[in-house]
């Protein structure tokens, strides 16, 4: 496993952006582990959070795309971070846009979009905190297409959960790619998370021990792609 990726799973529990327990989801499911991107509130998690998407969108799309597209709301922090880590990482200056949920009527920046404009050409990588059911790439991958005549790459989450989407056998990021035709990618996925952290201290604490990780067994038998 790459260094920056034992680095992220690290960050997040840092962070309590991942946290193990016992959380009912929005689809109804009751899950051994919950992520939350709302838990990266400062000025050093989102520069952080920013360089660990660089870093893995470096290594899976390279360079040569113009916009990163961070979907309302919790992409658009994500976007942005996102932009400043190329700069600095790679020295490539990539615009960052996202959407709004109302359009603005007014204004210099009126429209359905916030950040860089889209223009034909423009070859695009989405940025997402958590995709569970691709639920909001339903909403922004037909804005994006109908905003201008571009290519879009991929989607990079921060974490695959690795669990079966709405059709019930694929993963939710396997959907998306059957359905728009683009590349779905993680950071990291839940297998990574358990490989590194299962009976291994950090802290001072086993964090994964045998009983969470026959939990997490249980939910993927149920729930994971099989």
């Amino acid at each position: 496993m790459e260094q920056y990726k034992q680095e992220f799973i690290e960050f997040m529990i840092d962070c309590q952006a991942l946290k193990f327990g016992e959380f009912t989801l929005k689809s109804g499911r009751k899950s051994p582990f919950f992520m939350n991107a709302g838990a990266y509130v400062t000025g050093a998690q989102l520069r952080k959070l920013g360089e660990y998407y660089a870093k893995a969108i470096h290594s899976t799309y390279g360079d040569d795309f113009d916009v990163l597209f961070g979907p309302a709301y919790k992409g658009i922090p994500i976007s942005v971070a996102t932009a400043m880590a190329y700069s600095e990482l790679y020295g490539r200056e990539v615009r960052y846009c996202s959407d709004r949920k109302e359009e603005k009527d007014h204004g210099a920046d009126k429209g359905s979009f916030l950040g860089s404009s889209l223009k034909d050409g423009d070859r695009v990588v989405m940025i997402e905190d958590v995709t569970t059911s691709g639920k909001s790439m339903e909403e922004t991958v037909p804005k994006v297409r109908g905003a201008a005549d571009v290519e879009i790459l991929g989607l990079m989450v921060s974490l695959n959960r690795m669990e079966v989407g709405k059709g019930g056998t694929k993963s939710a990021l396997e959907e998306i790619e059957e359905l728009y035709g683009f590349r779905a990618n993680a950071i990291v996925t839940m297998a990574d998370v358990v490989e590194y952290l299962y009976n291994r201290p950090y802290q001072g604490r086993v964090i994964i021990d045998d009983a969470l990780k026959a939990a997490i067994d249980a939910y993927y038998e149920q729930y994971g792609v099989k």
